[in-house]
């Protein structure tokens, strides 16, 4: 019978001390829960300039390293001069671009308000344009002929197109400030490039065990790579069929070029938005400018195929749907700059699940040759030369 009850109140006792464990455990997890969410609130705003930014400082590090010779050793400088060159390319088309739409913006509401609008009326070559042909032809004409009513009849197309104009103007001064500040923690973060390496190096191996340098390194490679391959090239060719676009005086230059810029970034062809604007210079210009213009952008349209080769780079083969997704996904989450920022990382998981499902493979391999005399540090050399 003692025995019994003191089973029990040993028994009670445990239960009591579980029970104390316990709330103790999920009061300290609450508050470990309520710091992590406070600080994420916290930090937040910067995630994407800084995330944006370190990605910018391991593409352009390489880069870094060849002006610092340039410069005597001088690294803060080197990176100092890739930031500001970085702000002027980004400065200089944005303005050209801006000052375009706000021309022409500002032009039409001149136009509008003077009462002096001619338009002139379209010619047989826009009807005979395939499908859309008979349709363009017959809402031009109407602008040409009772503008009045065509606008009345057009009216909530018209506003709804405003609207998107000026929220895509405000949206790339957004971009244009968050890019800027990214240039601006890369210089920093390709400054100090050697401590930061090292600790993310240090934080992978802890994190991911013995491939964490590995990992580390591919990561990188896959930054350089899809940054140069597919914002690089997305980017020259938005320059070259733009530079056509101001060249020869096409309405709304400024937000085709963009919409070049998006469409490469997401890995869809530049003639889906090219393509009409050949049809409109033909209906408009003479025939040598508009086949100037055509074999202008029809070369720059298809320039992808032999630029995505060069600056690709060896050992990264990421598919067009991870891309494509990416930036899509990106750009809904975080506005143009999630367009860049989306593809990259989305790119880098694809990388890292590819290297994780061969992750086992590779160890019987290297198991094998080690019990045919091959050491594994050569074959993990051999994986990081790989890798770069």
């Amino acid at each position: 019978m003692d025995n019994l009850q003191g089973n029990n109140r040993v028994g009670n006792q445990q239960s009591k001390i579980f029970v104390n464990n316990m709330m103790e455990s999920a009061i300290r997890i609450g508050l470990l829960f309520m710091l992590i969410v406070w600080t994420y609130d916290i930090i937040r705003p910067f995630v994407i300039p800084v995330l944006w930014g370190a990605i910018i400082a391991v593409a352009l590090m390489p880069l870094t390293q060849k002006l610092e010779k340039a410069f005597k050793g001088r690294r803060g400088l080197a990176a100092t001069a890739l930031a500001i060159i970085g702000v002027a390319l980004l400065v200089i088309p944005f303005v050209l671009v801006s000052g375009s739409i706000f021309d022409g913006v500002s032009r039409t509401i001149e136009v509008l308000q003077s009462g002096d609008v001619n338009i002139p009326g379209p010619t047989q070559k826009v009807a005979d344009i395939p499908v859309i042909g008979d349709k363009l032809y017959e809402i031009w004409a109407l602008f040409s002929t009772n503008l009045e009513k065509a606008v009345q009849h057009f009216l909530p197309e018209i506003k709804t197109a405003v609207g998107t104009i000026a929220s895509v103007i405000g949206s790339s001064l957004a971009t244009l400030m968050m890019f800027i500040i990214s240039l601006a923690i890369a210089a920093g973060f390709m400054s100090h490039a050697e401590k930061i390496s090292d600790a993310v190096s240090t934080i992978a191996v802890r994190v991911v065990g013995q491939n964490g340098e590995q990992w580390t390194t591919l990561t990188a490679a896959t930054i350089r790579s899809v940054l140069l391959g597919v914002v690089g090239v997305a980017f020259i060719q938005s320059m070259l069929i733009g530079s056509a676009m101001f060249v020869f005086d096409v309405p709304a230059a400024g937000l085709i070029t963009l919409g070049v810029l998006i469409l490469g970034i997401a890995q869809l062809p530049a003639l889906i938005v090219v393509l009409p604007v050949i049809f409109y210079v033909f209906s408009t210009q003479d025939t040598t400018p508009a086949t100037i213009f055509t074999i202008w952008v029809l070369i720059a349209g298809v320039s992808d195929n032999f630029l995505k080769p060069l600056l690709m780079g060896r050992g990264v083969d990421v598919p067009m749907p991870v891309i494509l997704i990416g930036a899509i996904g990106g750009m809904l989450t975080a506005g143009i700059i999630g367009l860049f920022l989306g593809a990259v990382v989305l790119a880098i998981w694809y990388e890292l699940f590819i290297a994780w499902l061969k992750a086992d493979k590779e160890q019987e391999a290297a198991q094998a040759r080690v019990l045919e005399g091959e050491s594994p540090e050569s074959k993990l050399e051999a994986v990081t030369s790989e890798a770069k």
